[in-house]
């Protein structure tokens, strides 16, 4: 498959993208050369910088140095996006205060900050079980943006559990809070009310070993409905396992993704052409 994606009447830059792989290059000087207000939709999910073990990049940075590294790459993702796009940031906890301020700095109108929530952390012995992953929305314009709320609504526990004659038979947005485990909660199941998703935990088929933060297909699938339509341009900057990628394919949206470390740049192409068979 090879989808070339051109850039419309914006007239600025010959550029184009061909849309069969990930890119390799650092995201910050790649998205430089690219020509303003290009893209619908931006997934990103960063280092979070807590010294995890990457091939190409450093994430144990000062505190100062990570958010300076932090403004440049959000910065050009401002620039690069539509009058009516969006931007969805995924980031742990040690950094969500600081790059939501800077977000918003930058002009990005906060609209909803989500709790994907998981029981199935990553084991402790001193502190206590992470468990949760921030997932912040933006647009930048909050009076015009794209969310399409009939390709994501759910069932609700108004519906499914109380039998209530008041319910909207067509169901409801889901909530900002996604739970792992619906037998905690009685009476819902998942894609109801409550998003129920898993980490991509490593017994897991979707998970691709040696992977930093591989996020489940599930939660990009949502964000990609909801705020995008049908041939839009899907960018993240960090692919890492591509999974924006992949989903932003299946969807029908163009997609640009780069990828520093050549290694994952590879692994991401290929999990992508798999998709395509």
């Amino acid at each position: 498959m090879e989808n070339i994606i051109g850039w419309g009447s914006i007239g600025m830059n010959p550029t184009k993208v061909v849309n069969n792989g990930v890119q390799l290059g650092d995201a910050i000087e790649e998205m430089a050369k690219l020509p303003g207000q290009i893209i619908d939709l931006t997934v990103a999910d960063p280092p979070f910088n807590i010294d995890f073990e990457y091939d190409d990049y450093d994430d144990k940075m000062a505190p100062d140095e990570y958010l300076f590294w932090s403004e440049s790459w959000m910065r050009q993702v401002y620039r690069l996006t539509r009058p009516h796009g969006t931007f969805w940031l995924c980031i742990g906890d040690a950094y969500v205060s600081e790059l939501d301020v800077l977000a918003k700095r930058l002009g990005w109108h906060k609209r909803s900050h989500v709790i994907w929530y998981f029981t199935f952390g990553p084991n402790q012995k001193k502190n206590f079980v992470p468990s949760h992953v921030h997932l912040l929305y933006y647009v930048k314009n909050p009076k015009r943006f794209t969310f399409n709320f009939k390709d994501v609504r759910v069932p609700s526990a108004r519906q499914l559990v109380y039998n209530d004659k008041r319910a909207k038979p067509g169901g409801r947005a889901p909530d900002n809070t996604w739970i792992l485990r619906p037998q905690d909660i009685e009476g819902l199941t998942v894609g109801e009310n409550t998003w129920y998703v898993s980490r991509v935990c490593g017994t897991f088929k979707e998970r691709i070993p040696g992977a930093a933060n591989q996020m489940p297909e599930e939660v990009v699938a949502r964000i990609i409905k909801a705020c995008s339509n049908p041939d839009d341009l899907v960018l993240d900057p960090f692919s890492g396992t591509a999974t924006t990628a992949v989903v932003a394919q299946k969807l029908g949206r163009n997609y640009l993704t780069y990828e520093i470390s050549k290694k994952w740049a590879e692994i991401g192409t290929k999990r992508i052409m798999q998709e395509t068979d």
